[in-house]
């Protein structure tokens, strides 16, 4: 079995019975490896991974590396060829950033940057502080965290946000409890995010998610609220959230992924004062990823479940 692998992925492995190719995930896949029965998909653009669905018509088998596998699953890959993704893999990269995110609207440190770079001392932001702050999210002490999207990413973040003083309640589509953490449905939402004082959005892109933060309910959540996007952007309705930010109706939001990428020059999101981007940087390191991809070879061959399964070969 030839298996192509990008240069991003150190993969040491030596497994018998597979052919490991490594290739530029940039540039066009060879003409002579089109012969190749797995492919891993990691810094390729999406053209390259449209590409590479068209041109490599022998694939059994696709693994992504990215947390989502929304590209993979409408890039046109042959209904023979098995594809798993990069669940778990990014979970402790994200659920840092996403902490990093919040304790930066917390404390302040866009504002402090921007009066930096005008050489300004923000003395409005030292010296003695009100605590608690009313009408302003100022820490983690006593704050209602709602994090949507509750999976791997969230349940790595959960304890450190608890640990911080934070209540945190997950969104999910099955309402349970998961490790001391009440997890709800998206029907009590409306209701939720009116007590809510952050909202951490985790969500992937599908059908069912697309704009699922919306102007409904993001006039539901309260003035002093802050909205934190690592999910995907197409979950958010950017005009509503564009429209919130300016008329007050929330106090910010920090986006590391938006719905068009990179952010366009002309997006009003770049000179709001009260959000902070990030240029989808909380992932970008797949821990882990060459263990999976060994034992889903290994799998493969032997005719075993692959792990991360997100698509069986029809």
């Amino acid at each position: 079995m030839k298996l192509l692998v990008p240069d991003l992925v150190p993969f040491p492995a030596v497994i018998e019975g597979v052919q490991v190719v490594i290739f530029d995930p940039a540039a066009p896949i060879p003409g002579e490896h089109a012969d190749a029965e797995a492919l891993v998909v990691w810094g390729m653009p999406n053209e390259r991974i449209f590409d590479a669905a068209r041109r490599l018509p022998r694939l059994r088998w696709v693994q992504g590396l990215a947390a989502g596998s929304d590209v993979l699953l409408t890039a046109g890959f042959a209904d023979a060829a098995t594809i798993t993704g990069g669940r778990s893999l990014h979970d402790a990269p994200v659920a840092e950033h996403a902490l990093a995110l919040t304790l930066a609207a917390a404390r302040r440190l866009h504002t402090l940057v921007r009066a930096q770079l005008g050489h300004r001392w923000a003395g409005e932001l030292g010296g003695f502080q009100p605590e608690p702050s009313p009408g302003v999210f100022t820490t983690l002490r006593g704050a209602r965290v709602v994090v949507w999207g509750f999976g791997g990413i969230a349940r790595t973040l959960a304890p450190h946000l608890r640990a911080l003083g934070a209540h945190v309640t997950g969104v999910a589509t099955t309402a349970r409890t998961e490790d001391g953490v009440e997890v709800v449905t998206p029907a009590a939402l409306p209701e939720l995010l009116a007590r809510t004082d952050v909202v951490i959005m985790v969500l992937p892109a599908t059908a069912e998610t697309t704009v699922a933060l919306g102007a409904r309910l993001l006039a539901a959540l309260p003035a002093h609220a802050w909205v934190i996007n690592v999910g995907r952007g197409a979950t958010v309705d950017e005009d509503a959230l564009v429209d919130a930010l300016r008329s007050g109706s929330i106090a910010g939001a920090a986006l590391d992924v938006t719905a068009t990428e990179p952010l366009p020059v002309a997006s009003p999101l770049w000179d709001l004062p009260n959000v902070i981007i990030t240029p989808h940087a909380a992932g970008g390191r797949p821990l882990g990823a060459a263990a999976l991809i060994e034992h889903n070879a290994r799998a493969l061959l032997a005719g075993e479940p692959l792990r991360n399964l997100v698509r069986a070969a029809r």
